[in-house]
């Protein structure tokens, strides 16, 4: 069967990028505990092998930020510029998701107009915090308000949450295993209840690893509407919030994340991600293999893993 998989969960590592951040901040957060061993031609054989046609790009956590506004800013541009570049070297085998600097936001406003109007990137790609702010603080709010305006695609990627690093449970945890899957709950219970979900409607998201642990804690989100500070926030309730996202696959194609994922979203909802290089390429196979025993009919498996993502992309399934 021809490769068909669209892969909207694929990162990059540009060679300034690792130089810049450094292998110190970037391996301690994966499973492998080191910096992948990647190239764009490591990107393609295992699409290659994996029957994926296409991988939307990202940048992955720790992010771009340097300590430095102005390093930050220019870090930025070159990855951007990396991944519009690796789009033309590899035609029709790569789209993208920007990177933005911040929280300058400012400049990112800026890289927003760049990204979107020069490199014509097929959305914008953001971490679940920046400095400890979630996405739901009030100084993240031009930044939404110009991404609304566009009716942008914007992907969320977690990152360590600052206040609970897994030393704390007496044994040194990777980030990716318990910090990834709780921040994303936290940035998309932020965005829920400062009202940026209900106000920027025409924004249209995409989170990680299956939502990391909304799913299962949605209806207990949802329990705080009784309360008019948090109400005012989601008047038309969290639950249908909930179900205008979307959720990748990553690190997810099984049993017991699918049946609470489907439960929350229709399948129209749910898009193919592999979270390659950081998982490796046996983490993709299993993601194919895994989706492909959960016994879902012809054409949801189809939809899940090209159609959806090419619907959201405003390309033709």
């Amino acid at each position: 069967m021809p490769a068909h998989r669209i892969d909207v969960h694929h990162h990059i590592l540009p060679p300034n990028y690792v130089t810049k951040i450094g292998d110190d901040r970037i391996g301690p957060m994966i499973v492998a505990g080191k910096t992948p061993v990647w190239t764009p031609q490591h990107s393609i054989d295992a699409m290659n092998r994996n029957g994926i046609e296409k991988a939307i790009t990202s940048i992955s956590a720790p992010g771009l930020w340097c300590s430095d506004a102005t390093e930050t800013r220019v870090l930025t541009r070159e990855c951007n510029d990396y991944a519009a570049q690796m789009r033309l070297d590899y035609p029709g085998r790569f789209g993208m998701f920007a990177s933005l600097p911040l929280p300058d936001i400012d400049s990112s406003l800026q890289e927003i107009g760049y990204a979107l109007d020069t490199l014509h990137a097929d959305g914008i790609g953001l971490l679940t915090n920046y400095d400890g702010k979630y996405p739901g603080d009030a100084m993240f709010a031009p930044v939404f308000d110009e991404l609304n305006r566009r009716k942008a695609v914007v992907y969320f990627h977690p990152t360590d949450a600052p206040c609970c690093h897994a030393h704390s449970l007496g044994v040194t945890l990777p980030a990716a295993t318990l910090d990834f899957p709780f921040d994303t709950t936290k940035a998309i219970t932020s965005l829920l209840f400062s009202g940026t979900f209900a106000r920027c409607r025409d924004i249209r998201f995409i989170f990680s690893h299956a939502g990391g642990t909304i799913p299962f804690l949605a209806e207990r989100i949802a329990r705080l509407e009784v309360r008019p500070e948090f109400r005012a926030g989601v008047p038309d309730g969290v639950m249908f919030e909930l179900r205008r996202l979307f959720f990748d696959t990553a690190l997810s194609a099984n049993e017991l994340a699918f049946s609470a994922l489907l439960k929350l979203v229709a399948p129209a909802q749910v898009l193919f991600g592999s979270d390659y290089p950081f998982a490796p390429e046996t983490t993709m196979a299993a993601t194919v293999k895994g989706l492909a025993n959960l016994g879902l009919p012809e054409d949801v498996l189809r939809a899940i893993e090209r159609d959806n993502a090419l619907r959201l992309l405003n390309e033709q399934p």
